[in-house]
């Protein structure tokens, strides 16, 4: 959840506390002096164009702030700030943060990432001040870009060679904020969530320009699953902004849609829709602090659930075309939420429409005195529960087994082998020999591939180098395929669920495993193992 509303004040040249010229215009360069000062860290300083970001995004700062001082001193308007602190601002920043400590603990990146968001930071805030100086409105000062960035964060954020452009995108989602605007309840809001809005555009451009590869964005969304537990941790961090600021219903009704939905497919074609996860946890946690910004989400409950319904089935619709399309499906969570926040409008002139409090509210208030958000939490805590108890949640996947969907591809089942080879190119890029020499077989064989021997050739010297024997002598007898089962090594890495690598695993622990992963060779030895 990333709300930035702020109480849209009348154009005044009276600013409180001072004038702009005088005493306010030193803030703003107080924290462009900030910015500067971070880039000499040595996160910053490691990589040239990093730091040469750096340094750019400062001299558009100083600019900016010498026009604005000229303008004041030709027109004689100056402006200042006045105090405002939100709680759904610094609640949504303390969940957010959290999220990071958790997660980064188990993939050290993200704490190698700080400094580069405490620059964002910085510089949100210095952007946002002297954006509403140029609209000629005192800056209202709270924690308002700070969830902003974190959630910005949480989904995407561009490598360092190309980091100039995480700037570029945090600057789109405060424009858009005060730019791109509509009436709502007699009153002029922004119409799209910030960080949804920065989001949602720059995907787009990384789709079509086919730049994807700038960005650590498959990394992000692959990742969150290293913590262990995670579906359970979001789940509790999301309780706390469902109990502030009421958006249960939203987020709830997200995760029922697609749970439903994911469950009619697989109960249908006998796969899963998503690869391995009833719910992805990119898209768990999208649900929980993305789309949840009250300010650009309904207000009704009849109007939250809608709302939450739509973002289930765009995931789950979006999922199916990048698939298609052979772009990366964690765009998925991103590209439907400003298409949302339009829907708005019509969503809550629906809900007006209908003559009857106890369908608009869900339910009766005088049911529950008023607490109704308390009963929706306590109906989603009953189901989460339920669905963890079934193992849809942090249990073991059915996409998670190699061996399932081997017997799915054979089977000629939906998307089966393209999801086979999809899992193996991770694996062996993750250096699981086996499943490198799995890829050159395909590639070889050409039965649920085209024929490539230049690629399979490839996967078998990647196999060998990692001293798998099967792939050596594919290397060196073309006219063969060799296989073998996985290493203890192999398995070490095929098991881990999309979790941390098995390498300090028990060797009788780690065979039970693969035994439950269908792989049968392994059921036997997990019983000779002592």
């Amino acid at each position: 959840m990333t709300s930035s509303t702020q109480a849209d004040k009348p154009n005044s040249n009276t600013a409180s506390g001072g004038g702009l010229a005088l005493g306010k215009l030193p803030v703003a360069l107080g924290l462009t002096a900030a910015l500067l000062l971070l880039s000499f860290v040595p996160r910053v300083q490691e990589n040239a164009t990093l730091a040469a970001s750096f340094y750019g995004t400062v001299a558009v700062l100083l600019i900016w702030q010498a026009y604005q001082l000229f303008l004041v001193n030709r027109i004689g308007s100056s402006y200042g700030f006045h105090v405002l602190l939100r709680p759904q601002h610094y609640v949504q920043a303390m969940v957010q943060s959290s999220v990071y400590l958790y997660w980064g603990f188990f993939w050290r990146p993200v704490y190698e990432h700080a400094w580069l968001i405490l620059a964002q930071i910085i510089f949100a805030y210095a952007f946002d001040m002297l954006l509403s100086w140029a609209r000629r409105r005192d800056y209202t000062l709270g924690f308002g870009p700070v969830p902003i960035i974190l959630s910005v964060n949480l989904f995407l954020w561009f490598r360092d060679d190309w980091f100039y452009m995480q700037f570029l995108m945090i600057a789109l989602g405060f424009l858009g904020k005060e730019y791109v605007r509509w009436n709502r309840e007699g009153r002029n809001v922004h119409i799209f969530n910030p960080s949804a809005f920065a989001l949602g555009l720059f995907s787009l451009v990384l789709i079509l320009t086919n730049t994807t590869h700038l960005t650590w964005g498959q990394e992000i969304a692959s990742t969150l699953t290293l913590a262990p537990n995670i579906y359970t941790f979001l789940f509790l961090a999301g309780l706390v902004v469902m109990y502030f600021f009421s958006i249960t219903l939203v987020a709830g009704m997200a995760a029922i849609t697609l749970l439903g939905f994911s469950a009619l497919y697989s109960a249908s074609t006998g796969v899963p829709y998503f690869l391995d996860s009833e719910i992805p946890a990119a898209v768990f946690l999208g649900l929980h602090l993305l789309i949840t910004d009250p300010s650009t989400s309904p207000r009704t409950p009849l109007g939250k659930v809608f709302f939450g319904v739509l973002y289930g089935l765009g995931v789950f619709g979006l999922y199916t075309l990048l698939g298609a399309l052979g772009t990366p499906t964690f765009y998925d969570k991103l590209l439907c939420v400003p298409l949302l926040n339009l829907s708005v409008i019509a969503i809550d002139k629906t809900v007006r429409s209908i003559d009857s409090e106890a369908i608009t509210n869900v339910w009766r208030n005088s049911w529950f005195g008023g607490r109704g958000n308390v009963a929706h939490m306590a109906i989603w805590i009953l189901f989460f529960g339920a669905m963890s108890l079934f193992g849809k949640m942090d249990g073991q996947h059915t996409g998670d087994s190699l061996p399932f969907w081997e017997q799915a591809c054979a089977d000629g089942l939906p998307n089966a082998c393209e999801r086979l080879v999809q899992l193996e190119r991770t694996y062996c890029n993750d250096n699981a020999a086996w499943a490198c020499n799995e890829l050159g077989a395909h590639y070889r064989e050409a039965q649920i591939v085209a024929a490539d021997e230049d690629l399979a050739l490839a996967f078998f010297a990647r196999a060998c180098e990692l001293k798998f024997q099967a792939g050596c002598v594919n290397l060196l007898e073309q006219d063969s395929i060799a296989r073998a089962e996985p290493r203890e090594l192999d398995l070490r890495l095929l098991l881990r669920e999309g979790g941390q690598n098995l390498m300090e695993a028990p060797l009788p622990e780690l065979y039970e495993r693969a035994c439950n992963h269908n792989w049968s060779f392994a059921c036997q030895r997990s019983g000779n193992q002592t």
